[in-house]
């Protein structure tokens, strides 16, 4: 059976178990039971039933109906994937397109059931269906999981070791972070707190895990009172070493499985504080039956994001050698085209290899993008062996690639020219590249937020009338996931999320991006370190670090676009490339990379 058949079986199979259950409409978000970015396989229910492998997507299926709903990252590809299911694509927030909840307030009938699984959805939507729907007297049920029925080859529930880090590492102590948890709690004026959110849980007791590929983290939950911290794991993921460590710091190893009864069970004495956003709804109503709820954000989010000093000069060490890695590998796709016959998988390939030589290497932190050409046009593209294209001394590569290190974790975007460029590339690849720069060597300051920055990033763009559909910047974290809030540098504004400050030791994405469908991709994307800059009497001013050092394809830039200042800001930063990166390079690679760097 191909693909496609599969995809509108699949589809088929559920409509088949929502009419005998008596569903008329049900919902599946991509999410585990901790609502993560990226989840593991046996979680991809919606890629499961509908095709569409990017990580955000939201499937809704009737029983003669099915649409899904993604952001601007995947446009492109959702059409191509979904292509020939019978799937209405929705656009979100293009100028027309109905979110799912307008949709469903238009189309549901009175009488009708709605179901969703409650493990797997958070709080925010299931509150925000119970809102929007309260009028059309219909039946919301959260605990269906259809997919169990029909999904007979699902992947096995992971569960891998999990590790504790040392101080060395980590740079701060576990029982001091949960001293913090507990004070703020204290003030505000909770009892208890639930943290479901695993890189929270990871970073708050110092611990690391490989449940979720390219994610170090382990599938648990906290529950944490004023005077005990019990951490449900699975119990093959415990070790001698874990189980030591946890006696040591006062933690109460609990069983993952038991995280219901036990919340069931429990003898509340207050108020349970939860996080809607990373909350999910069958978690949620098990609580509110017996105690309390108190929504607040999880207090770890905003202590994890801002790096101490440890952590900090960790950073700076592994983005080093991981800048040399991806330096090697520019010189090599670039003398390796002309000569050899290489595909965008062989690339990439090459790409991991040097990552994994490296020392502190753990795992990629996001599967490497290789795109050539048109490919790029889709932001998270992964070739595949039917779409893998073939490099030529021609156009342009995307690679967008990171790793997990003993002391960190990397994201870097290159647009590397292969060959001959249409003028309109390069005049875009200009664009971007001055985007980047202004957004690098920003002084604002202290009480910006990302939206107070994002259009040093994109202006050079809207001057021309064109944009990407994406944020420019999102956090990093330390040995964590990739994409890490609550910092952003974005333009939008959503009333549901806060304005987060930018503080002393974020760490952030730049990375402006022009996507000309059928045509080409361009991003360059450096992470950065926020600090604390001058003091005057007009306040604490902060600027951006950068972490990231490797060259610019200077082959792209339309350099009669450049601005004085622009040539400043390139020549600087390339002058540091070449100083921080030749040493750890061979004589060849060296006096390739003298001469890419040079004053332009």
């Amino acid at each position: 059976m191909s693909n496609l058949g599969k995809q509108t079986d699949n589809i088929k199979q559920l409509q088949g178990e929502m009419q005998k259950k008596g569903i008329d409409w049900y919902l599946i978000p991509t999410a585990d039971y901790h609502d993560s970015e990226y989840v593991t396989d046996y979680f991809k229910g919606r890629e499961f039933i509908s095709g569409f492998t990017g990580s955000n997507g939201t499937l809704l299926v009737s029983q003669n109906w099915a649409g899904l709903w993604t952001d601007g990252r995947y446009f492109i590809q959702a059409e191509q994937e979904l292509k020939g299911t019978g799937i209405t694509l929705y656009k979100m927030q293009e100028m027309g397109v109905p979110t799912i909840l307008a949709y469903l307030e238009e189309k549901v009938t009175s009488g009708q059931v709605l179901a969703y699984d409650g493990l797997v959805t958070g709080v925010k939507m299931g509150l925000q269906l119970e809102e929007r729907l309260k009028d059309k007297s219909i039946v919301i049920r959260y605990e269906e999981d259809l997919l169990s029925s029909i999904w007979t080859d699902r992947p096995a529930f992971p569960h891998q070791k999990i590790v504790v880090l040392p101080e060395e590492i980590s740079g701060e102590k576990a029982s001091a972070k949960i001293a913090k948890v507990r004070s703020q709690l204290i003030e505000s004026g909770a009892d208890y707190l639930l943290l479901t959110k695993l890189d929270d849980i990871m970073w708050l007791l110092n611990l690391r895990g490989s449940d979720i590929p390219c994610n170090p983290v382990a599938l648990s939950y906290v529950f944490l009172s004023k005077q005990e911290i019990y951490l449900f794991v699975q119990s093959e993921a415990i070790t001698a070493a874990l189980t030591s460590y946890t006696v040591q710091e006062g933690i109460c190893l609990q069983d993952y499985r038991t995280i219901l009864s036990f919340l069931q069970q429990y003898d509340y004495g207050g108020s349970v504080a939860l996080d809607k956003e990373h909350m999910n709804v069958t978690l949620y109503q098990t609580i509110r039956k017996r105690a309390e709820v108190l929504f607040m954000d999880n207090p770890t989010s905003l202590w994890k994001a801002q790096k101490n000093q440890t952590e900090q000069q960790n950073m700076r060490a592994v983005y080093l050698r991981d800048s040399v890695a991806v330096t090697k590998f520019i010189y090599w796709v670039k003398k390796t085209v002309p000569t050899k016959k290489i595909t965008e998988m062989d690339a990439a390939e090459y790409l991991d290899a040097l990552r994994k030589q490296t020392e502190g290497f753990l795992d990629l932190s996001f599967p490497t993008i290789s795109a050539y050409l048109e490919h790029a046009a889709m932001m998270h593209y992964q070739a595949t062996t039917e779409t893998n294209k073939s490099l030529e001394p021609k156009g342009s590569l995307l690679v967008d690639s990171g790793g997990q290190y003993r002391g960190g974790t990397t994201d870097v975007t290159r647009t590397i020219a292969l060959g001959p460029l249409t003028d309109a590339f390069c005049t875009h690849f200009t664009y971007v590249l001055q985007g980047m720069l202004r957004l690098q060597n920003a002084r604002f300051l202290y009480g910006c937020t990302g939206r107070n920055l994002d259009i040093l990033a994109r202006s050079p763009l809207w001057n021309q009338e064109m944009d990407y559909k994406c944020g420019t910047g999102h956090g990093i974290g330390y040995m964590l996931n990739v994409h890490e809030g609550p910092q952003s540098i974005r333009w939008s504004y959503d009333k549901e999320l806060p304005e987060i400050i930018l503080e002393e030791g974020m760490v952030l994405s730049n990375e402006p991006g022009v996507y000309i469908e059928h045509a080409y991709g361009i991003r360059t994307e450096n992470i950065m370190l926020c600090q604390k800059g001058h003091k005057n009497i007009d306040g604490q001013f902060m600027y951006f670090e950068p972490l990231t050092y490797v060259p610019i394809d200077r082959e792209a830039i339309k350099s009669s676009l450049l601005s004085q200042e622009d040539r400043q800001r390139l020549d600087e930063y390339h002058a540091q490339v070449s100083k921080r990166i030749s040493p750890y390079l061979n004589a060849e690679e060296k006096a390739w990379l003298q001469e890419v760097t040079a004053a332009i």
